[in-house]
């Protein structure tokens, strides 16, 4: 290891040949290392510009499953390098900072989810992919935001409209998907995204006063989805305007913008990183956060200078247990392979 001082990450504002220098350092220690980096939307601009993907959860496990290089530099959370681990067993998987966790994984653990599904033993657990691999290997399907519905639906489908399920750990994305399905049978753990849920009805309204006749497009994990339903259903929010969209559908919306030339204001109610993928797609569209404030800190912990000591180090190794992954690999296969 080098005597000499490192730079240090970038911060906003930094003076963007040290940002340049820096990617520059991380790309060339990437190909000598035969490693892909990949990148989830809400982590800090200058990750991102230096991953060969970015994407959401779902299109990150796609990517992890079909990986052909050696080594996976995984600039997230923890939960998404232990699917990475468990998806792709061969491949050393690298995370920039162990202690990159997840609020919403954390609400609920496997003693509890096995005292719940004891209570429905007829039921077919759905876990989001925020979750741990021990989560993942109690669980008979994981999902994303961008194919929660369709999982729910496939059940439905394979299993008759009286199957019970039991959803979690987002309350949020639970009510989403029992409002859009219809399905009844379906019991909702109590658990949340602190950042998401921090985006609330209040914030909606003041927002959207502010640029009357932006369209609106919200992540179904906020904690103003069930208020914005409501909004629509009666009418006081223009339905036209609005979408539940996962990151993914928000990129796509988007692209469509783009292709339409359209110049128009969006006010987007999800972690803040997201908006800088969103410009990027279409930059003359003026796209807003509901909330300035929902940054992610878990997310913000990987900086170019974590990445480049992962890449220079082999350091951060994220390994499931055999065990555990081979339990888990089923839910998740089973997500990747449901389409939205």
């Amino acid at each position: 290891m080098s005597s000499q001082p490192l730079p240090m990450a970038p911060e906003p504002g930094s003076d963007p040949a040290a940002v340049a220098e820096l990617q520059a350092e991380v790309r060339a220690l990437a190909k000598a290392r035969d490693a892909v980096i990949l990148a989830h939307n809400y982590q800090v601009p200058e990750v991102q510009d230096v991953a060969d993907y970015v994407g959401d959860s779902l299109g990150l496990s796609q990517q992890a499953a079909q990986v052909e290089n050696p080594v996976i530099a995984f600039c997230g959370v923890h939960f998404m390098a232990e699917t990475a681990s468990i998806l792709a067993p061969e491949k050393t998987v690298l995370l920039p900072d162990l202690d990159a966790g997840c609020s919403l994984a954390d609400s609920i653990s496997a003693p509890q989810l096995e005292q719940w599904q004891q209570r429905y033993p007829n039921a077919i657990t759905v876990m989001y992919v925020n979750t741990t691999a021990a989560i993942k290997a109690l669980t008979d399907y994981c999902c994303t935001s961008s194919n929660a519905v369709a999982v729910v639906n496939h059940i439905i489908a394979e299993h008759g409209p009286d199957v019970e399920i039991c959803f979690g750990p987002d309350m949020f994305l639970g009510a989403y998907v029992q409002k859009i399905t219809g399905h009844q049978p379906m019991h909702i753990w109590d658990g949340e995204c602190h950042v998401h849920a921090g985006i609330r009805p209040d914030d909606i309204t003041r927002v959207r006063g502010e640029h009357p006749g932006a369209d609106f497009l919200i992540h179904p994990e906020c904690g103003c989805v069930t208020s914005v339903m409501e909004y629509v259903a009666a009418g006081d929010v223009d339905a036209e305007g609005v979408q539940m969209l996962s990151t993914g559908g928000m990129l796509g919306y988007a692209e469509q913008a783009a292709a339409e030339g359209s110049k128009r204001d969006v006010i987007v109610a999800t972690e803040v990183g997201m908006l800088y993928p969103l410009q990027q797609a279409a930059p003359d569209v003026n796209f807003i956060p509901a909330n300035a404030e929902a940054s992610c800190r878990y997310m913000k912990m990987i900086t170019l200078e974590k990445l480049r000591d992962t890449l220079r180090d082999g350091s951060g190794e994220v390994k499931v247990e055999p065990g555990i992954a081979e339990l888990a690999r089923v839910p998740i296969e089973r997500m990747v392979s449901i389409n939205p």
